[in-house]
């Protein structure tokens, strides 16, 4: 496994972070374990989760591991988690507001059995609650010892941008991630996240690096997916993901090129898939899940493969994210290209 500092910190993190949505749904208690301890010691040391999976029974396992595992072996990890999506009847349950995430915390700390965790992350915006309010809250929390960073999920850019901004201006907790959706059949980051997100210095946590199993290299154009994948198990989430991106012909391009390139070096195509996405600009840790140990241990193997120019470049022209020409395609870009050695971009050469 490599690492890579979490950008705006002073740690280190492994360049595969493991994503524990299924725990306690689609994957047995026995098996996450068994997942968790394979992880650590393929020296992973990130882990994701949120107060929302499993209606929180995502972070109970976690918590039942790290309670039964030597602290030699917890203390390794880099523990991150989310709130902001609903977790009851009130309508107060649901936000990023003071009230919400202070309750929010609480409970994952203590369904985590810790005292505080690395990297609490806001899982999507919140129209309704003042910005200010919710970055507010995070620094307290931050003062008070429950957590180490902050970071954004599911924000565009400008919304991250925004984020950003205000908390320097109030000189409160910055972000240092964000997460994304994010792979080769969904590259729309591209436009706005992923450059935002360069210039601020965040890390990316890409989720769904192989497009809910889509890339795993399992389907097949117009065949119904087998009921023991991720996209045949009846999870809403992937089948909203699959189906999106089966209806796309560059999408099935894409995984040809992907299953070429695993066939000429020796490779399966999630890890071909992996490997693209964890070395793109600004990436510092796609988040894999994994439903069996067997899963993991295939996919751990993408930590340390590096594609070379060819196929990277192959991967990078098949793949490539396709818009209308304003404002990303190759009319809105003139609007913002300037070159040093040139005047010529008058508006004559913009058409």
């Amino acid at each position: 496994m490599k690492y890579r500092t979490l950008p705006g910190t002073g740690i280190s993190v492994s360049n595969l972070a493991l994503g524990t949505m299924g725990f306690g749904t689609e994957t047995e208690v026995s098996d996450a374990f068994a997942i968790l301890d394979r992880f650590v010691a393929a020296d992973g040391n990130l882990v994701d989760t949120s107060n929302v999976y499993g209606a929180g029974v995502s972070e109970e396992i976690i918590g039942r591991w790290f309670s039964s595992r030597p602290d030699n072996v917890t203390s390794r990890v880099v523990l991150a988690t989310k709130a902001r999506f609903g977790t009851g009847p009130d309508v107060n349950d649901v936000g990023s507001s003071r009230r919400n995430l202070d309750r929010a915390l609480t409970s994952s700390l203590r369904r985590l059995g810790r005292e505080n965790v690395d990297l609490y992350q806001l899982h999507g915006w919140d129209p309704l609650t003042p910005i200010e309010e919710t970055l507010n809250f995070l620094d307290d929390a931050v003062r008070a010892g429950k957590i180490n960073y902050i970071g954004l999920s599911n924000f565009t850019g400008w919304q991250m941008q925004l984020t950003l901004t205000t908390s320097k201006a109030m000189g409160v907790q910055v972000p240092v991630t964000i997460q994304p959706q994010y792979s080769l059949v969904s590259r729309e980051i591209e436009f706005e996240i992923g450059p935002a997100a360069l210039h601020n210095n965040v890390g990316i946590l890409p989720w769904s690096p192989l497009a809910a199993g889509f890339l795993s290299g399992k389907y097949e154009k117009g065949v119904k997916a087998a009921s023991d994948t991720r996209a045949g198990a009846g999870n809403p989430m992937n089948d909203h993901i699959f189906g999106d991106l089966a209806a796309k012909d560059q999408n099935w391009a894409t995984l040809d090129a992907v299953r070429q390139i695993a066939d000429d070096i020796g490779a399966t195509p999630p890890q071909v898939a992996l490997s693209w996405v964890t070395n793109r600009p600004g990436v510092t840790a796609p988040i894999i899940g994994a439903r069996t140990l067997q899963q993991i241990e295939s996919n751990l193997a993408a930590s340390d493969l590096v594609l070379n120019s060819a196929a990277t470049e192959s991967l990078d022209s098949v793949s490539a994210p396709r818009s209308n020409d304003y404002p990303y395609g190759p009319f809105g870009v003139k609007q913002r290209d300037r070159y040093a050695d040139s005047s010529a971009q008058g508006i004559s050469e913009l058409f």
